[in-house]
């Protein structure tokens, strides 16, 4: 077990602190864990991730969601924060994502375009940035040109930057597959390396092991693979997402390894709001059991 590095030693400027310092002790369960809840799947997965429950469909639900639930914070797109999160603002933190892209086309040369501003998260009172990386892809090299400057007007205004760092691109799928323990593990490095202060990354799955360096070609345990991941990020804290929808005893097994592995926490999307509404908070207080186990300073 890995001890989750403290707020002291990540090397943030104070507006970076202190904003993370508010997500992570003002909200949720107050311990420096965190559980985040994703809303950007309307614009990345298409309408078909409402068809479980129709009522996820509205944003003003999955907000209100985000409030009872005591999330640490609420990731949307900015056309959902500035028509709904106003009628919460300031009662659950606000990540406001930078950038997504539609499924419509392949992922062979997946890039995410930037839409809004670092200024667009704090002129709506946004306590954290996020930004999807695509590691592996074939237009990296434009995704890390836009991002360069996201990076800088993070760090210019204060403003912790959260890295969804997702493997994509053929090279990845001939590699393991994008949630290959070597894909995932890279893509933590990756993050680290270009100044994520938190990455949020998929569980890996150390079986898929077709074609990939020849290091991760050794039989690992989920936890030593979740262990990796996390000991790659170094002083870049995990967040470890849920994926798509799957049974509770497997999604509650992922999260208690990556938190006993020294991830700051969990964002779990679909896992949450694709139940009902009651269903969807007993959920998040088995995920809180789990997290209040492994507080932070």
């Amino acid at each position: 077990m890995q001890t989750r590095p403290p707020l002291g030693e990540l090397g943030l400027n104070s507006g970076k602190k202190t904003r993370l310092r508010r997500i992570l002790f003002r909200h949720g369960l107050k311990n420096g864990t965190a559980i985040f809840l994703p809303y950007d799947q309307g614009l990345e997965h298409g309408p078909r991730d409402f068809f479980a429950n129709p009522q996820a469909s509205d944003p003003a639900y999955i907000v209100r969601l985000a409030v009872t639930g005591g999330f640490n914070g609420i990731a949307v797109q900015i056309g959902l924060a500035e028509k709904f999160y106003w009628d919460y603002a300031g009662e659950v933190p606000l990540i406001l994502k930078l950038n997504g892209k539609t499924d419509i086309p392949s992922d062979a040369e997946a890039l995410s375009p930037v839409h809004a501003s670092v200024e667009d998260a704090v002129r709506l009172g946004a306590d954290a940035v996020g930004y999807t990386l695509y590691v592996g892809s074939p237009a990296q090299e434009r995704d890390f040109a836009q991002y360069r400057q996201i990076r800088a007007d993070a760090h210019r205004l204060g403003m912790p930057l959260i890295v969804w760092a997702y493997p994509r691109g053929a090279a990845i799928e001939a590699k393991g597959g994008k949630d290959s323990f070597y894909a995932v593990d890279y893509a933590a490095r990756v993050a680290s390396e270009l100044g994520a202060d938190v990455v949020k990354v998929n569980f890996p799955h150390p079986e898929k092991t077709s074609d990939v360096k020849s290091a991760y070609r050794a039989e690992f345990s989920p936890a030593q693979a979740i262990d990796g991941v996390v000991r790659s990020a170094n002083r870049t804290l995990v967040l470890v997402s849920g994926g798509e929808k799957a049974g509770d005893d497997a999604m509650l097994t992922k999260a208690r390894l990556a938190i006993e592995a020294g991830g700051l926490g969990l964002i779990y999307g679909r896992n949450v709001w694709q139940r009902g509404y009651d269903e969807s908070l007993r959920f998040v207080d088995a995920l809180k059991e789990i997290l209040a186990q492994h507080p932070s300073e």
